[in-house]
């Protein structure tokens, strides 16, 4: 068993501080119905799973990271698209926390995306599990244009606020 070299009073905070990501509701007014983009899970655990599971774009924030700046990168990765949408343009929506315990701080941007140009950038995982074989696997492996409705059931409980945010935001200008 390995020793942490580290007093354990900075261990037991390091342990404690939140997990931080940040991530980009992108939307799209369709003759004034609104359209949010979301993505899939790629993978094995996630082949067989849809209603709740999927997600914003988003990603975590290292120490010393700017919040915007890793929305951004995040969702460039994980569409394939980089966001040309300038800082003010960008609606602040707020923090939720994820069940697990991750903080995610997010912004709505109003853009446009093809999902069938749409790609993700890849991590390996171990698959079988104990099998000692590494795949490449998406992190997401599609994204859709959802209704606020069709977003709700879709998406992560926890992150459905996100969601009624930027339908309140935008009430004036849905229909």
């Amino acid at each position: 068993m390995a020793v942490s070299s580290q007093p354990v009073e900075t261990r037991r905070r390091r342990s404690r501080a939140p997990r931080v990501s940040a991530g980009i509701v992108l939307y799209r007014l369709r003759e004034g119905d609104l359209e949010v983009l979301l993505g899939h899970p790629g993978g094995p655990y996630f082949a067989r799973k849809d209603a709740g599971h999927w997600s914003i774009p988003k990603g975590e924030v290292e120490p010393g990271e700017e919040l915007q700046a890793v929305a951004r990168r995040e969702f460039a990765e994980e569409t394939g698209t980089s966001l040309d949408v300038p800082s003010d343009a960008l609606i602040p929506l707020g923090e939720i926390v994820q069940k697990g315990g991750k903080h995610v701080v997010a912004w709505g941007a109003e853009g446009e995306l093809d999902p069938a140009s749409a790609h993700s950038n890849t991590f390996p995982m171990e698959w079988p599990p104990r099998s000692g074989r590494m795949i490449d696997v998406p992190e997401f492996d599609r994204v859709a244009w959802l209704s606020p409705e069709e977003a709700q059931r879709y998406i992560k409980d926890s992150q459905t606020p996100l969601i009624d945010r930027l339908e309140a935001i935008l009430a004036d200008r849905i229909r």
